[in-house]
């Protein structure tokens, strides 16, 4: 029998690795959900963000979504090579941009959204509503603390 080296902690030890385990399959799976409407989970979290903010600067968008604005950038490229969003280039001054959502992008958020709602139900509503909303504000706290601003797009 191997021996076992009681200097390296076991992965079941850690919260990190369950957290990793259970957000895995909780991503995965909305990943595979919206797939199924042509679009990544980066894509919906720049349409989400959109959908309530638009028409905005890519500067605002970036902001919003917590990425760098080059990424934010190729982001939106995708996005509009889709017809899900537009770019309107200010006819005074041609460095002023604003994105917006085309009425196919407004059209598909909803759908997008009941995916995200049954992804979550398919993975937390086997829990009683109080552990629900006690991991839902120990998430949030961790985030608070450690100031985390960079949205998980994927």
């Amino acid at each position: 029998m191997a021996s076992v080296d009681r200097d390296a902690s076991e992965l079941e030890y850690h919260l990190g690795y369950w957290l990793r385990f259970v957000s895995n399959h909780v991503s995965y799976s909305f990943r595979d959900r919206i797939a199924k409407h042509g679009v990544t989970v980066a894509e919906w979290v720049a349409l989400r963000s959109l959908y309530n903010r638009a028409p905005c600067t890519l500067t605002e968008l970036a902001e919003q979504i917590g990425i760098d604005a080059g990424a934010t950038s190729r982001l939106v490229e995708r996005l509009i090579r889709k017809r899900l969003a537009s770019r309107k280039t200010a006819a005074r001054d041609r460095r002023s941009v604003t994105l917006d959502l085309s009425s196919s992008g407004r059209a598909l958020i909803p759908k997008l959204a009941r995916e995200a709602d049954r992804n979550d139900e398919a993975f937390f509503d086997p829990l009683p509503n109080a552990d629900k909303n006690h991991l839902l504000r120990i998430m949030k706290d961790l985030v608070r603390i450690h100031g985390l601003t960079e949205k998980p797009t994927t």
